[in-house]
Formats: C-alpha cells, structure tokens, sequence
C-alpha cells in the first residue's frame, strides 16, 4: 500500500476468504473544507461510529479488513459513481452530500447548497476511486487463491432518522440486495443465525438493502457473495454521544455482546463456505 493510500484507508491483510469493508466510520476532513462547514457537519452525527472498532476481532478469522479514514461528508464511498438513487422514492444522502440525514444544512452557503459537479469529480478521484481500486483487488486476489469471496460490507446509523426511515430500526439489519448480492445458503445461515438468539431484533432486506458496494461487488455467479450488515447505534453505543463533539471513548461493555455475535455470524458463514484452496 502507497503512503498516499495509507492516508485514505487502512488496510489489514488476512488469509481467509473474508473481507470485511468499512467505508463510513472515518472522520478525517481536508483542511481546506472544514471552514466551509457548519457547526453540526463538525460533529459529523452520521458516523457509523466505532463500526472499525466493533470489528477487531477480524484477526481471529485471518479476514481482511479495509477501514476508510475520510469522512462519509467528504465523499460517500457506498453511493455509485454516478449518485444514481439506491432505493426509488426515498430521500437520498447523495454521493457529496449537502445535507444530513436530518435534512440539516452542512455548508455555510445554507440548505439549498450543492457540491458543484467539477468539485464532486475531484473528490471521486481523490478518495472514492481509490478505495474502490484496493477492494477490487482484494476480492480478486481471494477468488484467485481461494475460488471464491466472502463481502461483509460494515454499517451502523441512529436507530431513528426521521427523514430516511418511520419508525425504529430492528438492532441489526442485514441486507443482500433481495438475496441477489449472494447466494441462498448465505441467506438462509444468517436468518437461521439470527432467528436461534433473543437478544436482539433483526430483518432481512428490510429498510436497507445494501448500499453500492453490496450490490456492485455481489455477484454469486462469479463466486463474489456480498452481505451489509447495519446495525441500530442504540444497541452497543448511547447515541446521545454522537452529537457531541467531545466524544467519549467506546463503552466495551456495551460492545461486547454485539461483537460476539457479529463474530459468531462470521465465523460460520466462513465454516459453511469452506472449500479446496485454488493454486496460486
């Protein structure tokens, strides 16, 4: 990995079939657009806070794992290229968004502001195209050595946003594309999986379905099986926290049984799809 990548993303290198990326737990800002945000844009409230950190049992599954250090305000590395809609009729965050998941304003020029489209190119080439580069790479560099790849795409968000979503979100929302970003099997351990424990409510394709990276990178006829999982922050974390800009540290204790169940998940998706390696 360049110095230059190194400064967009860190990347931990496994040799299971596993990738587990994570696009949206960044909160680094250029120097040079942190005057042009709001207050609020500051504090960042639609972090997917401590996703990265949910996850650092990665290791002991020898899975990869790629973590993006900008913030999603600078550029939202789970929207297409092209900021086509994800989901038809729902309000959009957008691909440089000008808003927050509130609808509140992120630039000082006010809420009607938009990103200008030779400003968005530059981001796209500057973070988005990158960090796309290296997850191409390591899904074909383990389909080489293993036949096949298996996607976690890592997620949390408020378990009540108004403007995107009614109601309160289930704890942990798993999301497959309509079983198109990975095969039946996939679908039917984690509903098994989830459906066997009380302590959490969960869904399948739900309200999130998976976002770009699910649903570009999840071809099961290429042996690619791309899963999102996006949990509600009221399960491990107060959500109180992320609106204040001094955050606290994790609460280990609160994370614990969402990172042993994220493990055990994990840890059998990997045993179920268990095959002869492929020569390199």
């Amino acid at each position: 990995m360049s110095s230059s990548e190194a400064d967009l993303f860190t990347l931990r290198r496994g040799a299971s079939p596993l990738i587990v990326s994570v696009p949206h737990s960044g909160t680094a800002l250029p120097a040079e657009l942190q005057p042009r945000l709001t207050p609020l844009a500051l504090r960042q409230p639609d972090t997917d806070w401590y996703v990265d950190r949910l996850y650092e049992f990665v290791p002991e599954l020898d899975a990869t794992m790629l973590v993006a250090r900008y913030a999603r305000y600078v550029i939202d590395l789970n929207r297409p290229p092209d900021d086509a809609a994800l989901y038809a009729g729902a309000a959009r965050t957008g691909l440089c968004p000008a808003l927050s998941f509130a609808g509140e304003a992120l630039y000082r020029e006010g809420a009607a502001f938009e990103v200008p489209a030779a400003e968005i190119q530059q981001r796209r080439a500057r973070y988005w195209q990158p960090y796309h580069d290296c997850l191409r790479e390591l899904i074909a560099a383990t389909c080489t050595r293993h036949g096949y790849a298996l996607l976690l795409d890592a997620h949390s968000i408020r378990s009540t946003v108004p403007r995107l979503f009614s109601g309160r979100l289930p704890d942990i929302n798993v999301g497959c594309n309509d079983a198109r970003s990975c095969d039946a099997a996939t679908v039917d351990l984690f509903r098994t999986r989830l459906a066997a424990q009380r302590q959490r409510s969960w869904v399948i394709d739900g309200r999130f379905k998976g976002g770009y990276i699910t649903r570009h990178y999840g071809q099961p006829a290429q042996q690619v099986y791309a899963v999102q999982i996006e949990l509600a922050q009221c399960g491990y974390m107060d959500e109180a926290v992320a609106q204040d800009p001094a955050l606290p540290g994790p609460d280990r204790a609160r994370m614990a049984p969402h990172q042993a169940l994220l493990c055990e998940l994990l840890r059998d998706w990997l045993s179920s799809r268990r095959a002869p390696a492929v020569s390199a």
